[in-house]
């Protein structure tokens, strides 16, 4: 049986469950292929630290430029995770004719279309389904499962930080700042948690998923964002009385314009029928929906993170290179073509939805007539509307779902609305997906 050498660079908490993994199905691997892979080198800057793995410190070295030189290794595993020197040390082993499998979302959010127009050119593989969804296999359904369909829409939970912060404001009734406390006490969360709560981690997710759907260089400078660190328990309980859910969702949609070829790319906390599929992925899991012409829906669920399942990921790429190298053939993963600056953008402005609107205004005569001749001016049209005040503070909140009306329309309609002298404080905007 032909043995097949591969490299690893970082050797962190998931290289730590990737050599794991190896060591566990090393042999089930190999039956599935025809071919046995080794770890030959490790790279990492701490070469200290012991690792929870079984591994020959003799292979664990602190030089990447050195392991990517290695004549003997067909496959490098980039799990240095960043830009830099991320994108350096892939385009040095693409350059050198090395398969390169990665999970690197940020990276690929950035300079994808250009490392994979690189990696045809050398005809080697630039594999990534741990990039998206953890353990799900996404990216490979994208690739090869759903490559007959025109795709119309991607949508979905891309984030296992925030859907379990929102999970358990909705669950325990607690506030935004107690429950992210909690998902940081439980390691769900990092010590600073920009990085999730904002909706960067899913926006880099959304540019890779939109990329691969719709064949355009879309990255993560592209893609509009918005996080959740400005909903309150009062959103989620206005929403479950309105028959809502609260999730933050990466959308990324063709648009319905016949021949525009135009795609929408955004990121933010979105109000979800309590009944739909996505509105009932709760806790850490991750679930993704794609819609095609030919397929209709499909849903991915899982674990979107954790050691093993991204492991797991990782390996079933190293297992399509592996099996490729033992053909002589290139994976069949090169399907899908992402030519580099093509793009086709539809403006956030251009949006049409639904809305909801939390706004806190004085609790008097005549403040709802004038919202609603703001709304209406903006042909902003109410399809539901609660009023809750509080008469000793002489605070009133009112909460409007819209009709489906333009993001351009609801932003100066809100514009109008926040310098009224009535209103106490900025006026909240949530985007509804009911269409699910």
């Amino acid at each position: 049986m032909k043995t097949i050498n591969i490299g690893l660079i970082g050797f962190g908490n998931i290289g730590t469950g990737v050599v794991n993994a190896l060591n566990a199905n090393s042999a089930t691997m190999a039956s599935r292929i025809g071919s046995q892979i080794k770890l030959a080198r490790i790279a990492d800057v701490d070469t200290q630290r012991k690792r929870d793995c079984d591994y020959d410190p003799a292979i664990l070295g602190n030089d990447a430029n050195a392991l990517i030189d290695d004549p003997s290794i067909s496959i490098i595993i980039e799990l240095v995770g960043g830009l830099e020197p991320a994108r350096t040390f892939v385009e040095k082993a693409l350059r050198a004719g090395k398969h390169v499998v990665s999970a690197n979302k940020a990276m690929l959010a950035t300079f994808g279309a250009d490392l994979w127009k690189l990696a045809a050119e050398k005809n080697v593989a630039l594999l990534f389904e741990a990039s998206v969804g953890g353990g799900i296999p996404i990216i490979r359904a994208l690739q090869l499962g759903l490559s007959a369909n025109n795709i119309r829409r991607v949508y979905g939970i891309l984030n296992g930080t925030c859907n379990y912060i929102l999970t358990n404001m909705a669950e325990q009734k607690k506030s935004f700042e107690a429950v992210l406390a909690e998902a940081q006490a439980h390691g769900y969360a990092e010590p600073d948690p920009t990085y999730d709560i904002e909706g960067y981690d899913t926006a880099h997710k959304t540019a890779v998923l939109a990329s691969l759907a719709f064949q355009q260089d879309i990255r993560f400078t592209d893609v509009y964002v918005e996080g959740i660190s400005r909903l309150r328990q009062v959103d989620i309980e206005y929403a479950r009385d309105l028959g809502y859910t609260i999730k933050l969702l990466g959308i990324a949609k063709a648009d319905d314009t016949a021949g525009s070829g135009r795609v929408e790319v955004r990121v933010h906390p979105t109000l979800l029928p309590r009944e739909s599929l996505l509105g009932n992925v709760n806790g850490v899991f991750n679930g993704i929906m794609v819609e095609g012409d030919l397929v209709g829906k499909s849903m991915f669920y899982g674990r979107g993170a954790g050691q093993l399942p991204t492991a797991s990921a990782i390996l079933s790429d190293v297992m399509s290179i592996a099996e490729s190298i033992s053909r002589g053939t290139p994976p069949a993963e090169h399907r899908l073509v992402v030519p580099p600056g093509k793009k086709s953008l539809k403006p956030i402005a251009e949006l049409e939805t639904s809305y909801y609107l939390r706004i806190p205004v004085a609790d008097r005569p005549g403040v709802m007539a004038r919202l609603s001749n703001a709304l209406g001016e903006r042909n902003v049209s109410i399809n539901s509307m609660i009023q809750r005040g509080d008469h000793p503070t002489g605070r009133a909140e009112v909460i409007i779902v819209t009709h489906k009306t333009s993001e351009k329309d609801i932003q100066a309609a809100l514009a109008e609305i926040g310098a009224m002298d009535v209103t106490q404080e900025k006026p909240f905007v949530l985007r509804v997906e009911s269409e699910l």
